[in-house]
C-alpha cells in the first residue's frame, strides 16, 4: 500500500510546496486509523510518535521526537521513529518540514487548509510558528499569474530574534 502511494505521488506532475497544517484535535484518531485502513498496525512506536506530534504546536526533528517519546516514558528506539515519520509521510498524514539547516523536520498534517509557516533565528536556531492571510494571498495570486494551480506552499522567513539580536 505505501509503495502505491508513494508511486502515485511521484508521478503527478505538480508544484509542491510545503506548508504547517494546524493540527485539530481529532488528527491523532484520524491518523492511527488511517495506518490502520492502510493495513498496518496503530500500536507500539506508531502511536507513540502520532501521540507525541499531536502534543507539539511546531515542527520537530526525529531526534526531538525520539527523546519526548523516551521522556513520555516510551521504549522506541531512533530507528522506528524514522520509519513511522516515513510511513507517516507516505501516507500525508505528517508532512516533512525543511527549514535551511539540515534537519528534517515534521508536523501533523490535514486537509481543512488551515496551516502556518515559520520564522527561524539563524543565531540560535529558534523556530515560530506564524500565519498571514494577505500572504495566503499573495502566494495564490504568484502561482495563478505563473500558471499554477497550487497545491500547498512552504513560507520559512530567516533572521535574528529579539534575544540574539540584543
Amino acid at each position: 500500500m505505501l509503495e502505491t502511494i508513494a508511486r502515485e505521488r511521484s508521478t503527478k506532475t505538480r508544484v509542491v510546496i510545503i506548508s504547517r497544517v494546524i493540527v485539530s484535535t481529532a488528527w491523532p484518531d484520524h491518523a492511527l486509523a488511517a495506518l490502520r485502513d492502510a493495513g498496518l498496525r496503530s500500536g507500539g512506536a506508531r502511536r507513540a510518535v502520532v501521540a507525541h506530534l499531536a502534543r507539539h504546536d511546531c515542527c520537530r526533528s526525529a531526534q526531538e521526537i525520539h527523546d519526548g517519546v523516551r521522556a513520555e516514558g516510551g521504549t522506541v528506539g531512533i530507528a522506528s521513529v524514522y520509519r513511522v515519520l516515513d510511513t507517516l509521510v507516505a501516507l500525508r498524514l505528517v508532512q516533512r518540514v525543511e527549514l535551511g539547516d539540515g534537519v528534517a523536520r515534521f508536523e501533523p498534517s490535514t486537509s481543512d487548509g488551515h496551516h502556518h509557516h515559520h520564522v527561524v533565528c539563524d543565531g540560535c536556531g529558534k523556530v515560530e510558528p506564524f500565519s498571514d492571510n494577505a500572504l495566503e494571498h499573495a502566494l495564490e495570486g504568484v502561482a495563478g499569474r505563473l500558471g499554477f494551480a497550487m497545491d500547498a506552499h512552504e513560507v520559512v522567513v530567516r533572521g535574528a530574534c529579539d534575544t540574539c539580536r540584543a
